[in-house]
């Protein structure tokens, strides 16, 4: 009878450990102030310096969804890592904290070495964009779990904020202006209705180019998640602010009632601000009505930030144009309701 193993089974060791091998340079390269030991402990390592007085931790966790069938299909792997740290680091910066350190998730039936470590190169490359670290994180092989080329990512970040600088939206008061940050586009959230439009009922294939897009649907679908903790970072050094949403899955309609005070409610100006034409696409292929559009994706804005009327200006005249540009969008209301948003 001949005899089995871990290998014959499908979980091959020696490949995982080759992959730790490959991708500790990578880890590197997002080294900063705090970081203690390398990978492959059990456990990532990181100290507190003595600039903080009273320390509060900030964690958050998240996903790339159906986006990862994108890269599947396209067979392009190095940029749903960014995907992946921005999900995470742009929920932490909400709250006014600097992000520390992120840790991975990846797991697939059979670990294809080459194709593990251009993910891991994108994740190091968002660290690298949010001033984090990548300290660790867990490489899952499950034979017959997972499709033949498929794999999930999951992504775990840590920030600290002092506590007297928490932002978490009661300051926000009636008359305050919504500065939006432009997104790149689909960022990582509504892609199972994006993709049955796009690929489905208009039929377009990722080699496709769409006019005005300026590149083809694959390379606009993978696009990867704005990161925007350098402008945020930026913008609390100079200016006071009141509350912060991450436009992720459920839109402005979903996210921005999550800061607000029970008297308060956001008044959305659309047009005010260019909305990418893949939501016009999809909006005319798909049949979907504006609320609906405005309900699953981000619209062009992939962050909402809060401050006084006198601020507003200031903050945008702070800021140079290009990508990630801000636009004033709005302003709160008094409400005697539920918080909620509302278009005008």
């Amino acid at each position: 009878m001949s005899r089995l193993s871990y290998k014959s089974s499908g979980v091959d060791i020696r490949s995982g450990e080759a992959f730790v091998r490959r991708i500790k340079s990578l880890t590197r390269s997002t080294s900063r102030p705090g970081v203690i030991g390398e990978l492959g402990g059990f456990g990532g390592l990181f100290r507190l310096n003595g600039r903080y007085r009273n320390p509060v931790l900030v964690s958050g966790t998240d996903g790339v969804g159906t986006k990862l069938k994108i890269a599947q299909m396209m067979n392009r792997h190095d940029t749903i890592g960014i995907d992946l740290v921005a999900m995470c680091v742009n929920d932490v910066i909400v709250s006014g904290a600097e992000p520390l350190f992120f840790l991975d998730y990846l797991a697939t039936g059979k670990l294809n070495l080459p194709v593990s470590v251009q993910i891991i190169k994108g994740i190091a490359r968002g660290c690298r964009l949010a001033g984090c670290a990548l300290i660790g994180g867990e490489t899952a092989e499950m034979p017959s779990f997972y499709p033949g080329g498929e794999y999930d990512l999951a992504g775990f970040a840590v920030g600290v904020v002092e506590k007297a600088k928490i932002i978490d939206g009661n300051r926000i008061r009636p008359g305050d202006q919504l500065i939006g940050f432009a997104s790149s586009g689909l960022h990582s959230n509504g892609y199972s209705l994006a993709r049955k439009v796009i690929l489905e009922k208009a039929r377009l294939r990722l080699g496709d180019r769409v006019a005005g897009w300026g590149r083809t649907v694959g390379e606009e679908l993978l696009t990867p998640t704005r990161i925007y903790v350098p402008v945020v970072r930026k913008i609390l050094r100079t200016f006071k602010v009141r509350g912060m949403a991450h436009i992720t899955g459920g839109g402005m309609s979903g996210n921005i009632p999550r800061i607000l005070p029970r008297n308060c409610s956001a008044v959305i100006r659309r047009g005010t601000w260019p909305v990418p034409p893949v939501f016009d696409l999809i909006e005319a292929k798909g049949g979907i009505s504006w609320k609906e559009m405005y309900r699953v994706f981000n619209m062009g804005i992939g962050l909402v930030m809060v401050v006084s009327p006198g601020d507003a200006d200031k903050l945008i005249r702070s800021l140079p144009g290009g990508r990630g540009r801000p636009y004033r969008i709005g302003e709160i209301v008094r409400s005697k309701k539920e918080s909620g948003v509302s278009y005008a």
